[in-house]
Order: C-alpha cells, then structure tokens, then sequence
C-alpha cells in the first residue's frame, strides 16, 4: 500500500486546512486510515483514525471537536479537516495505514505502511 499525503501549509491561528491521504496499490490488506503528527523535540501523536465497514472515527484529545477525518472510499482516500488551529498544533503530520484492533488503534504501531508527512504551521 501506497500512502500520498497533501494539504499542508502555514496558516494563522483560528484558521482551517484540510489534508488529504491518497491510498494506492494492496488496499484490501487495511481497513483503516489514520493521522499522527509529530512536533519537533515530541513523540509521535495519535490524531484521528477512520475505521472503514463501520468502524467508526476516534480522535485524540488535544483535536477533538475541532478536527474532522472523513473518508471517500471511491477515490481511496483519507482527509483530515482541521479548523480552529491552534499554534499547538504545528508538527509534520503523517497518514497511516493498517489493520488496528480497537485497543491498539491509538499506537503508531499498529500501522504498517505510512505516508511521506506533510508540514502544517500555525502561526499565532
């Protein structure tokens, strides 16, 4: 499987982005999407997880109710609406891909294949 992830930039605080994860190649062998960031000097951060066929959507702490993930299954691909961004928020951000079980949906371990990072800033 073949993550491409876009959609990154700079933008002030209190505005919006929205990334995007195009999935190619094996996609039978995951069924779910996921997004970590990780800030300069921090460990990487569970940010959301789209668990297809039902699966549901689940989010960390620090974005829920501002972030959004959202999936299109006919172009395979993952987004992540983020809106009310906060200077906190400013790390590289990575899709993920794989088959996690619900108590492991969080790790960045349980994802096998991952997309190349896409820088997002905050600017206060």
């Amino acid at each position: 499987v073949q993550l491409q992830a876009s959609g990154g930039g700079l933008v002030q605080a209190g505005g919006s982005l929205r990334l995007s994860c195009a999935a190619s190649g094996s996609i039978d062998s995951i069924n779910a999407m996921a997004w970590f960031r990780q800030a300069p000097g921090k460990e990487r951060e569970f940010v959301a997880v789209n668990r297809w066929r039902g699966g549901g959507t689940f989010y960390g702490d620090s974005v829920k109710g501002r972030f959004t993930i959202s999936r299109d299954s006919a172009k395979n691909t993952v987004y992540l609406q983020m809106n009310s961004l906060k200077p906190e928020d400013t790390a590289v951000y990575y899709c993920a891909g794989g088959r996690p079980i619900a108590s492991s949906m969080r790790s960045d371990k349980t994802y096998g294949y991952w997309g190349q990072g896409t820088q997002v800033t905050v600017s206060s």
